[in-house]
């Protein structure tokens, strides 16, 4: 059974509500979570916040946090998991936030740096990931990643 198959069974089995908020992927993860048979059940909404102010208006991501640290960072990513949580209802919030290229890179974040939030059981979580290869890649790595992390936290919920 395939990674987001076991997820979504664990969330049904489990009636865990999800939500997410994408940026650098613009929807993948929602779109491979409802790839799942009957996923409806536990989940409602997603967002996808690609600008700072999508960011700012419809998650509450704070413009001190944007301003003093960006969209990648693990802050941001955090207050975006918090607010897709806050703002569906969701038991369980993912959040991506990267650079996946080509462009748009700098020393301090090269392409292919990837931000991750996850917010479960009134806790949030942060990580930084960097993957290689061309925008597709560092995309569909970013989803696998995400994916992986939520299904280690329902796994052991």
């Amino acid at each position: 059974m395939s990674e987001i198959k076991r997820l979504g069974e664990l969330l049904k089995e489990k009636n865990i509500k999800i939500s997410g908020a994408e940026s650098c992927t613009g929807g993948m993860v929602a779109a491979e979570i409802t790839s799942v048979d009957g996923i409806s059940a536990v989940f409602n909404e997603s967002f996808v916040t690609y600008s700072n102010d999508a960011k700012h208006r419809n998650l509450g991501v704070s413009l001190e946090t944007l301003e003093k640290f960006g969209a990648v960072s693990e802050e941001c990513a955090r207050e975006m998991a918090e607010g897709a949580a806050a703002r569906s209802g969701a038991d369980i919030a993912f959040s991506v936030t990267g650079i996946a290229g080509p462009n748009g890179g700098t020393k301090e974040k090269p392409v292919g740096t990837v931000c991750f939030g996850l917010f479960f059981k009134g806790k949030t979580v942060s990580k930084t990931a960097h993957f290689d290869g061309d925008r597709e890649s560092v995309r569909r790595a970013s989803v696998d990643f995400v994916i992986e992390m939520m299904l280690a936290a329902v796994a052991s919920a």
